[in-house]
């Protein structure tokens, strides 16, 4: 078997959470991550065959069984993935209709995954059901996207259309806007259930006074999707207070559309 640690999706898991931790995203243990695998890859690092121990989910999935997940543990901090990967990560494989989750690597001081675990996996099924290529659910804590779901409206619509007026690149990189949930108690099923449906039409969940989730096919495009969206809310957050001179209209965002050839969320322009 070869080591690993030298997995390009270990790699890049770790390159990932240690650049999160270091933009002020994931304070403390927040923040969570989960990528699906392939079966193939995993076969090359493991024997699939030797489970450590068998982790009840307390939910249902069965559009998962069999699929092979890396995900970060529950009460761990990003900046010790780096050093102490086993610890910090996880390697499972769904079973028994979602209902089990199978250890086959990491968590060696006993630990699990995410208390967010029934978040991510909704969200996977309603992502792959989508778009097959997106393998990537990410949770964190952004400032500045955070700081806004105080000051401004909550409406899918309005929020998404201010994230477009803060900055030219923000409806080229998430053309079908944001979604956003109101305040609700997090790692329980309910709030996965409600960011699976919202999942289900935008990459980009916001969870008023908590973070954000962020879908995508690898762990670049997820991150560089939260950036371009927290980078946007950031300019807000400096402009609000201000008055407005000048701003990114809807006829700058149509022709944005047509040179980048893309397509705004049905009926956020006028």
């Amino acid at each position: 078997m070869k080591n690993i640690l030298n997995a390009p999706f270990m790699e890049e898991m770790i390159r990932t959470t240690t650049n999160m931790y270091a933009h002020g995203w994931d304070e403390r243990n927040g923040g969570n991550i989960s990528m699906l695998l392939d079966e193939a890859e995993v076969k090359e690092y493991l024997d699939t065959d030797q489970v450590i121990r068998s982790i009840p989910t307390g939910f249902s999935a069965p559009e998962l069984d069999g699929k092979y997940f890396l995900v970060t543990g529950t009460g761990k901090y990003f900046k010790n993935v780096q050093y102490a990967p086993d610890v910090n990560l996880g390697i499972v494989r769904i079973a028994d209709c979602g209902g089990t989750a199978e250890l086959l690597w990491g968590y060696t001081d006993g630990g699990k995954f995410t208390s967010e675990f029934p978040a991510h996996m909704m969200s996977h099924v309603s992502r792959l059901a989508v778009d097959p290529a997106n393998r990537i659910i990410m949770h964190c804590h952004p400032d500045n996207l955070l700081a806004m779901t105080y000051v401004h409206s909550l409406d899918e619509r309005e929020f998404t259309r201010t994230l477009w007026q803060m900055e030219t690149e923000c409806i080229v990189v998430f053309p079908e806007g944001v979604n956003v949930l109101p305040w609700m108690l997090c790692g329980t099923n309910e709030i996965g259930e409600a960011t699976a449906e919202k999942m289900k039409t935008a990459r980009l969940v916001v969870w008023a006074q908590h973070g954000i989730y962020g879908a995508g096919k690898d762990l670049d495009e997820t991150f560089g999707l939260i950036e371009t969206a927290e980078k946007a809310a950031g300019i807000y957050m400096k402009i609000a207070h201000l008055p407005i001179r000048q701003t990114i209209t809807d006829d700058m965002l149509h022709q944005l559309e047509e040179r980048f050839g893309v397509k705004g969320r049905e009926g956020y322009l006028d």
